[in-house]
């Protein structure tokens, strides 16, 4: 297990970045050592008042943090809305206000945001039709993209609010039972409206600071599978122009060539999610299967519940600041870590690989622009960040560099369809240790599943090995014997 309990943590080749974002975050960089694993404190989300008070934000703050009579009658609504959630764990509903009230109020870096202009969309389908015909000469996938779109902040999140339902739930639902079971069994019985409404202030916390988060984090990333993951609906290459201009800021890079690179990045992520069907539940499958072994300290809870008080509801906020949750150290949870850390790294290390490919015979700025999004990947960028917010786990590709040139020299050694063709099934996908010898990998003599293929063909059409057809009395021949022997 890695000793940053809910991180990949920065990777070893690019210390000054990690060094240089701890100092900026008055060194508590690593967010998995962090008091405040959920990001229910101030430093949560890197703001004071309602942006690191989900309590205060429900509610409204003035000035100071402190309650505003002329919000009276906002808050008894919002707490209405509250207590009568019956959803799931997370109060969606909330979320989604909540972050798109982020939105409205401005990106971190003071720009607001706004709808798309004509200009700006045609823009991104001309960037991403010219990637897709880059990346027909590198790569045997392909184009997974039906369809190039622009989109606002709000936008971002109305699409992407589906993927991240599916990865924060799990994790919700650890912590909403565990509020219930902290009762005893006796207690349990009689307490039925006081569960109900624990539940749904539980549900109401996490929906209240995951809005802020994807607000936050809607004002920085530049498409839709920024963290690696397809958070955005199949075959839409999407890129929000507001903020791949304000990546370009600072980087004496012309907009167009960042433009043209995010969106071969875009690009490829669709051919992959596209054209590898298992891809994305194995994604998935591995995020639920870390976020379920991650159990909450009961006794700390335990001891929350049994001293609330109904006129602090915010006493939870601070129980979980002091941090509540911490992952199961057991192999399958190990497992899990591991099996997540290397298909993130494949992922990103077959992207990285194809778009270098393609971008550097057109693009002057190909190698500036690959090391700034890899840094900006590897020293935890808004996504990661955000992951461990909202699931105690940053979603950090530790090893891109090393499967970038793993895939580099599958393509050199086998070309693009026989580096591509790896991707047919996960078990043909090179592993954690092949990561640590990429040269044995690639030089490995391949099984050849052709003769296999034959057989189950044949087998299915009803001939046999020899390739004759079995006819009808063949058949019923062999049914006799085979009964004949189940006689005897």
């Amino acid at each position: 297990m890695s000793d940053q309990p809910f991180g990949f943590g920065v990777p070893p080749e690019e210390p000054e970045d990690g060094n240089e974002r701890d100092k900026q975050q008055g060194g508590k960089g690593d967010s998995g050592n962090s008091p405040d694993p959920f990001g229910f404190g101030g430093q949560g989300l890197g703001g004071s008042g309602a942006a690191g008070n989900p309590l205060a934000a429900m509610f409204g703050s003035g000035a100071q943090g402190g309650f505003d009579p002329n919000d009276l009658g906002a808050a008894f609504q919002k707490l209405g809305q509250m207590l009568s959630y019956e959803g799931g764990p997370v109060n969606w509903d909330m979320a989604k206000d909540i972050a798109r009230q982020t939105v409205a109020a401005g990106a971190q870096n003071g720009s607001k945001d706004a709808s798309v202009s004509p200009q700006e969309q045609s823009a991104v389908e001309e960037a991403v039709r010219l990637a897709d015909l880059w990346l027909d000469g590198v790569t045997s996938l392909p184009s997974g993209s039906g369809a190039a779109v622009a989109w606002s902040r709000a936008e971002w999140i109305e699409s992407t609010l589906p993927a991240w339902k599916e990865l924060v739930d799990p994790v919700a639902e650890r912590v909403g039972a565990a509020m219930g079971d902290v009762l005893p069994e006796e207690m349990q019985a009689m307490a039925g409206p006081l569960l109900g409404m624990m539940r749904q202030m539980g549900g109401a916390m996490f929906g209240t600071q995951i809005g802020q988060a994807l607000g936050v984090l809607a004002g920085e990333v530049v498409g839709s599978s920024d963290v690696g993951l397809p958070l955005g609906p199949s075959g839409k290459a999407a890129l929000l122009p507001r903020n791949v201009e304000a990546l370009g800021e600072g980087l004496d890079v012309p907009l167009e060539e960042v433009r043209l690179y995010l969106a071969l990045r875009e690009a490829a992520h669709q051919r992959l999610f596209a054209h590898v069907p298992w891809l994305r539940s194995h994604l998935f499958g591995a995020v639920d299967g870390y976020a379920r072994g991650i159990k909450v300290d009961t006794a700390k809870l335990e001891d929350v519940v049994g001293q609330l008080d109904p006129q602090r509801p915010e006493e939870i906020q601070e129980a979980l600041q002091q941090g509540m949750f911490q992952p199961e150290d057991t192999p399958e949870q190990k497992a899990a870590l591991a099996r997540l850390e290397t298909a993130l790294a494949l992922v990103e290390g077959w992207v990285d690989a194809v778009v270098h490919s393609a971008a550097q015979p057109h693009l002057p700025s190909a190698d500036a622009l690959r090391e700034t999004l890899r840094r900006r990947r590897a020293t935890g960028g808004p996504a990661e960040q955000t992951f461990a917010t909202l699931i105690g786990l940053e979603l950090r590709p530790r090893r891109l560099r090393d499967a970038s040139r793993l895939w580099a020299s599958l393509a050199d050694a086998r070309g693009a369809e026989g580096r591509d063709g790896l991707w047919a099934h996960p078990d043909m996908l090179p592993t954690a240790a092949d990561l640590d010898d990429p040269d044995g990998f690639v030089h490995r003599e391949q099984p050849d599943f052709s003769e296999l293929d034959k057989m189950l063909g044949d087998a299915a059409a009803g001939r046999s090995p020899s390739g004759e057809e079995q006819g009808p009395e063949e058949d019923q021949s062999k049914n006799k014997d085979d009964e004949g022997e189940g006689d005897r």
